[in-house]
């Protein structure tokens, strides 16, 4: 599994619908879609800001996260960022691998 933070920010359409149906009902949809790509929702809060919702979300891999990515941004209501989660072990892991890299001008 593959764990991603989903930032949503509502236009004034999908202010208008989150309105109309509620905070939990919206969690709940969200809920399903997770869970109908074969994943988990670990956490879903509102906030106020740039950014309306935060989600945690564990999905299959990579493509779920993107396809889920295209799928909510095609709505037109949200706007959707979605961001892969990186464990402190994936690092460790990362950072013993060696990259040959030269810097601009150096």
């Amino acid at each position: 599994m593959s764990k991603f933070m989903l930032k949503a920010s509502y236009n004034s359409d999908g202010v208008r619908g989150l309105i109309k149906e509620g905070g939990s009902k919206r969690r709940a949809v969200v809920q399903n879609m997770v869970e109908g790509m074969g994943g988990k929702l670990e956490a879903f809060y509102y906030a106020w800001g740039a950014d309306d919702a935060f989600i945690i979300a564990d999905l299959p891999d990579e493509k779920a996260g993107i396809a889920l990515s295209l799928s909510v941004n095609a709505s037109g209501a949200v706007r959707l960022t979605t961001i892969p989660l990186i464990t402190p072990e994936e690092i460790d892991a990362a950072g013993k691998k060696r990259v040959k890299y030269k810097a601009p001008g150096a």
